[in-house]
């Protein structure tokens, strides 16, 4: 029996009887979306939110020159390992402090954020079904599918209302980075899915893995 039997027969547990979830998909896809119709649907006291985008690397020794050169799009950008030990500890049941990250500064807050163990982890990002060891953690994986040209004008409406940022960077970016290591890095990724999730939002398919996560609980 595959991973596909289980999710469709019922969900396969953990020892520890924690449900991890994985929402991938390229950037301004609709992740964030469908992450928040899950928590808001099956309750903040059942779910702990994690997105991987707050393990980027703290870039505080590096002058403004050389941040220009990072490629915050590649897996080596992110600290992965810190977030698979979070992942871990809170499957034990251990409370943990995950980083708040700066995306103006590019650092790292002094202040943590507080995530207590629920029943369900949910953990979002573009890049975590590229990590073996931190897709092997994961009960079901969900890939939100979303087409090039409706992703990267979202992209640009939240980078300018959030990150400070204008619009010449942003396409400057999205064609030295973003859209190469989709290609290299984000779209291979989707061959491990269990659930596709078209166009960033499908009501059906979010009914269909909410009413699921419901009968678990």
């Amino acid at each position: 029996m595959n991973q596909r039997d289980i999710f469709i027969l019922g969900f396969n547990m953990t020892m520890s009887n924690v449900f991890v979830i994985g929402i991938a998909g390229g950037t301004g896809s609709g992740k964030t979306t469908v992450a928040n119709a899950i928590l808001h649907r099956i309750g903040l006291e059942n779910v702990a939110y994690i997105c991987h985008d707050r393990y980027y690397n703290d870039l505080s020794n590096l002058s403004e020159n050389e941040i220009l050169q990072v490629n915050f799009d590649h897996p080596n950008s992110l600290d992965t390992t810190q977030l698979i030990n979070d992942i871990t500890n809170l499957s034990l049941g251990n409370i943990i402090n995950i980083p708040n990250y700066d995306y103006k500064t590019h650092t790292r807050l002094q202040e943590s954020t507080i995530i207590h163990p629920k029943s369900i982890i949910l953990v979002e990002g573009i890049l975590i079904f590229n990590n073996i060891e931190l897709r092997d953690m994961m009960n079901i994986k969900i890939f939100v599918d979303t087409e090039a040209d409706e992703r990267i004008i979202r992209r640009l409406k939240r980078d300018i209302d959030t990150r400070g940022r204008d619009i010449d960077s942003i396409i400057n970016q999205y064609v030295k980075t973003v859209k190469p290591m989709h290609q290299q890095f984000v779209e291979p990724s989707k061959v491990y899915a269990d659930m596709i999730i078209p166009s960033g939002y499908n009501k059906n398919a979010v009914d269909m893995l909410v009413n699921s996560l419901q009968t678990l609980l």
